[in-house]
Order: structure tokens, then sequence, then C-alpha cells
């Protein structure tokens, strides 16, 4: 790809190819990205009608009735974003297939996720992670600092990165300002997450699920083609070197524009490599700990299953689909920078801005520079749709479990008497907000690790997310955690992380070219290495203070540990909760008698928004059995046996991939 060509990329107007036409603007590939989009809103708008969107559980945990295929698939599609895509592509062209580390590392955590933390999330009774802690610990503090910092976490970590990865996409395949692709994405991806609830995004997930595993699988085939096969890409990939190395103000040094060494490891040397292997087994472990087991985003998933067989048969698909990312991405964007290799693994500064404006490097565009140079019209038209799915699927769960978030740990604190139709539209409100403050995060994350998007994400998380996992493994776990050890962890570990954090942004991660200067006693410490100080500082602390005050009694503690899972006994909840919609009943009888007078219009406008749906009233003792029935994690014999063994046959094909590239 020459400058010109990128240059034209970056522009406002369509991108031309070498020939002068077009990259996506003829009728097959149009067609391909116009039933793409029919199909989703066709399947978001029966799932909409289908479900019933009218209470807090319908719209938020699909009322508690999803099968195990649908599950499985909507957590991969909400892992899967388009970020993934372009950061472990992009981390794949600039260091090799360690990257892919990160996928398969996961897998096993999401087999601890569905044997492990769902089993007490059920039994619990809860709807979202600050709820669960509320209910562990007592008081407000714990559930009001989750809340918030996840939010935060989505803006920092998800939605923009999501956001950013996909608009690279389109302002490569068409064109569009980087700004106006988002604006234009997030209209379509809000209509039916904002309508729809929980139901309608996991169907739609399960349909982006397909659509990115074949285009993905049919990209993959051309690359390895194109580039002659898995051996000769290990040969070519070494010797991707780029010719364009002077700089007239920079001495460049070699080792910014050659392959590493190690490229085609998973374990690197501890010390000096750029995912170095205790971090990459135990940091991430860390991570993936409070990403899989204790976010909002997958948990909620799981909880929206018939049964625990249909969780845990769920997590073992999503296990499965977690062994692909390392082909369908990792090994294209090494492809990409053998086949363009000037572009890819550009060096100098100037010529960075010029090919993908940003001068930190342009390992970034390694897929999407893939698709519209390497397929064929329908096919691109196609893989565009791919990254659609991708950022689509991946954003409209983030959206909706970031307005559960809002809605019940939040607004029901500002408004403890709002009705559920209040509740529901305060959520659908806040999704809007969090659009808004995600985009003005974006240049942000263009420049930061490097351009390296993939090393962004986890960096973040690495400084804020070990905390949380902390306080949730020993909740769960040891029964002794009390309320003052994990408020105070908690803080000590935001502490902590932000120390690492700020000065890090204030002061820029750098590049090889130009280093930064952050002082090395605060940034010279492998994000993965922090993430592991960091998680045992905070469990240390948390135990310390816990075993100096006093312990909870085992009545307010019955399901909500480990080792009283099964307890039969009434549990006796800590604290008074003022969370509770005491007038929700009244208000609604007063919507049921206006609502018979009211214009067509606004008739249509509650159908829309699922307004119009009541829920069916339960006498007390219907209440005490469909709690019973939501929080009961018995299991078919048989049933339980499948998925035990499908969970074993999943980690020991997990075993042989990482000893085989290790």
């Amino acid at each position: 790809m020459d400058s010109s060509t990128v240059s034209a990329s970056l522009s406002t107007g369509p991108v031309p190819t070498p020939d002068g036409s077009v990259v996506v603007n003829n009728p097959a590939d149009i067609s391909v990205i116009v039933i793409y989009f029919l199909l989703v809103l066709a399947v978001g708008i029966w799932a909409m009608v289908q479900s019933n969107r009218g209470t807090v559980g319908g719209f938020f945990l699909a009322g508690r009735s999803m099968s195990w295929w649908p599950i499985g698939a909507s957590l991969f599609a909400s892992n899967i974003g388009s970020g993934h895509f372009v950061g472990l592509a992009g981390n794949g062209a600039a260091g090799g297939l360690a990257t892919g580390g990160f996928e398969w590392n996961a897998l096993v955590i999401v087999i601890v996720l569905g044997w492990l933390f769902v089993p007490i999330y059920i039994r619990a009774g809860v709807v979202t992670m600050p709820e669960y802690l509320k209910k562990r610990f007592g008081g407000n503090r714990i559930r009001i600092y989750l809340s918030v910092l996840s939010l935060f976490l989505y803006i920092f970590t998800k939605i923009s990165a999501d956001m950013f990865s996909g608009a690279i996409f389109i302002r490569e395949a068409l064109g569009l300002n980087i700004y106006v692709a988002v604006v234009i994405l997030l209209s379509i991806t809000a209509l039916y997450t904002v309508t729809g609830g929980l139901a309608a995004v996991i169907y739609t997930d399960t349909l982006q699920t397909i659509i990115m595993v074949v285009g993905s699988f049919i990209l993959m085939g051309y690359a390895f083609n194109a580039v002659g096969g898995y051996e000769a890409m290990r040969e070519k990939y070494m010797n991707a070197i780029t010719t364009q190395t002077f700089d007239p103000v920079l001495n460049i040094s070699a080792n910014c524009y050659t392959p590493r060494s190690d490229s085609f490891h998973l374990f690197r040397n501890p010390l000096t490599a750029d995912l170095p292997w205790p971090g990459l087994i135990f940091g991430l472990s860390i991570l993936a700990i409070w990403y899989w087991c204790t976010d909002q985003v997958i948990v909620q998933r799981c909880l929206s299953a018939k049964n625990m067989s249909h969780v845990k048969a769920g997590c073992v698909l999503c296990g499965y689909l977690k062994l692909l990312p390392m082909y369908l991405m990792v090994f294209p964007g090494m492809i990409s920078r053998i086949l363009y290799t000037d572009t890819i693994a550009c060096v100098v500064p100037s010529l960075c801005k010029q090919y993908c404006d940003t001068e930190v490097g342009c390992s970034n565009i390694a897929y999407p520079t893939l698709v519209v140079r390497l397929m064929p019209a329908g096919l691109r038209g196609l893989m565009l749709s791919v990254m659609l799915a991708s950022l689509m699927s991946s954003l409209t769960s983030i959206f909706n479990s970031a307005s559960t978030l809002f809605t019940m740990d939040i607004w029901t604190k500002i408004r403890p008497k709002a009705t559920e139709k209040e509740l529901m539209l305060a959520g659908r409100v806040f999704t809007l907000v969090l659009i808004a403050i995600s985009i003005a995060w974006i240049p942000i994350v263009q420049t930061a690790q490097s351009g390296k998007l993939f090393d962004y994400i986890q960096s973040v998380t690495s400084y804020l997310g070990p905390p949380i996992a902390s306080v949730f493994l020993l909740g769960i776990f040891v029964k002794r955690t009390n309320e003052k050890g994990a408020f105070w962890g908690l803080i000590f570990g935001l502490a902590m992380g932000l120390s690492r954090m700020i000065p890090e942004f204030v002061f820029g991660t750098g590049s090889c070219v130009r280093p930064s200067n952050c002082p090395l006693i605060i940034c010279g410490i492998h994000y993965l290495y922090f993430a592991i100080i960091l998680f045992v500082a905070t469990c240390l602390l948390v135990l310390i203070i816990s075993l100096l005050t006093k312990p909870i009694e085992d009545k307010h503690l019955h399901r909500l540990c480990w080792t009283l899972r099964n307890s039969t006994e009434e549990r006796e909840d800590l604290g008074f909760d003022d969370w509770k919609n005491e007038d929700t009943d009244s208000k609604t009888d007063v919507d049921e008698d206006e609502q018979q007078d009211l214009p067509c219009w606004k008739k249509g406008y509650n159908w829309f928004c699922g307004f119009g749906q009541k829920a069916q009233k339960l006498s007390k003792e219907e209440e005490e059995i469909l709690q019973k029935k939501l929080t009961d994690i018995s299991e078919v014999p048989l049933w339980r046996n499948v998925v035990n063994i499908n969970a074993i046959i999943l980690l020991s094909v997990c075993v042989f991939f990482w000893a085989f590239y290790a």
C-alpha cells in the first residue's frame, strides 16, 4: 500500500485501490452489507416482540429462560468485539503469536466461572455484581464503589476501544471520518439495545457469532493461501522488515523494526520479553477472573440461563470458541505484516502518521488492511459485516449491562421509590450519556501503549481490575472476610492502581522510537507483573483488616459463600435495604388506569419501549415458589455428567495447545 493510497483512506472520500476504483462501492459488497443489517434488525425486532420487556427481570435478565447455545454464543460475542480483531491482529503483527495466550488463558477461567462463581450468584438471587457484594458484606459503600468503578472501566477499556477499532476498519474500507463512522454505528446499535433488553441482545449476539466465525474463517483461508501456508508464514514473518527506516531527526534502532526472535513462542523471557511468561500465566489469570467471573457483562448472560446445566454448557461452548482467535485473528495479523510490510511495520513517525494517522505505529490497521486488499468483491462486504457484527455485539452487551448497573445500583439509591417504568427509562437515557463520554475518550485510546490497542486494554485493566477480583474471590471462598476489610482493600487497591495509571497517561507510554519519560520506578514494571503485585497486596490488606475486626455471623451468609452455598436456613440480610422500590405497585396501578385513555401515538411509544407490557401480579406463595426456582442450582445427573466430561475434554485440548506453542 503506497502513501498516496493510504492518505486517501484517511480523507472523508472513498478509498481508492491501486487501479483507482473504490474499495467498497460495488453491488456485491453493498448487497451483502444491506442483507446483514436487515437480518440483524429482523432478529432483534423478533426477540424484542417475543420477550417480556415490561419488567426489570424481563428486560435485564431475559426472564431467566435462555438455553445454553445462545448463552455460549453471546458470551463469545460479548467478549470478541472489534477491539479483538484490530487489537489481536495488531499485536500479532507487532510481536508474534504470544498475544493469542490471552484467549487460551480465558478459556480456563470461563470454566471456573460456570463451576465455581455462577452457583453462588444464583443461590444469592442477585441481578448485578454490586448487589451480590451488598448482600455478602452489608452496607452501601462497596456497592456504590463497584458500580461507579465498573462504569468507568466500561468507558476506558471497552466502549471507547471497540468504537475506535471499529471506526478504524470503516475508515479503511469506506473512507468515512472516524467520528462519523462511530455515530452511524452507534445509532443502529442503540436502537435494539435501548428498546429490546437482554433477550434481544443475546439472540442478535448468536447471529453475530455465526457471521463472525464464518467470515473470519474465509479471510484466514485467503491469508494463508496468499502467504503460502503455515511454514511459509513462519519463515517470511521473521524477514518482514520495513525498508523505510531513515528519519532525519531520529536515530532508529534495528530492534524497533526487526521481528522478535521469540515471535513464535508463547512462553517468553520473564525479564526482557514484551509478554513475560509468569505474567501471561499468573497476572493474566487475575485479570481474567475479574473480567470473566465478576464483570456484569459476562455474568449477566449466565444468570439468564434456564438452569445450572445450561450455564455450564454455555461456558463450555464459549471455551471451544475461544480456541479460534489465535487462528482467526493473530495469524492473519502476522500475515498482514508479511504482505504489507512497509505499512504495517512502519517505524518512522512521519510515515506512520501518513499511513494510519498516528505516529506510534500502524499495527492496528493490520486486519483492516488485509480485508481491504486481499478479499474480492462480495466477500469484502461480508468481512465488513463481520467487523460490524463484532463491534455491535460487544457494544450492545456492554450498553445493556451498564444500564443494568446504573439502574439497579445507582438510580434506585437516588430514587428509592421509582416505578419500573422509570427504572427502565433511566437505564435507556444513561446508555446515551455513556456513548457521549466514550466518544470523547477515543483520542486517548489512539496513542496509548505504542498504538497497540490490545495492550492498552489489558494495561488499564491491570491497574483497576485486580482489587475487584481479590474482593470477590475472598468474599466467596473465605467466610471470615468482612465489610471493613473488603472496602478498605478496594480503596487501597484503587489508590495503588491509579498511582501507576495516571503517571503513565501523563508521561505517555511512548514507543520504541520515542521512549516515554515516565520514571522507571513507576512505569518500569510490566503491567502484568503489576497486576500480580496489586492483587497480592489487596488480598493481604483485606485479610488483615478482616481478622482484626468483627466477623460476619453465619446467619447473614447462608448461600452467599462457598461453604454455605447449599444451606437451607433462612438468611438475615445485613442491615436495612433502602434500595427497594416501595411504591412500585401503587404507581403501576395508576399507570394501568391511565393507559386506557392514552392517544394512539402514546400507546405505540409504550409498546415500542415495552412499557405497555404488565407484569403478572403473584400472590405471596407464588412469589416464594418463583424465588425458589430462580435460586435453584440442582442438575439432572445425566446432563451434569455430560457438561463435566465436555469441560475436561476442553481443558485437555487447551493444555495441548499451550504445550504445542510454548
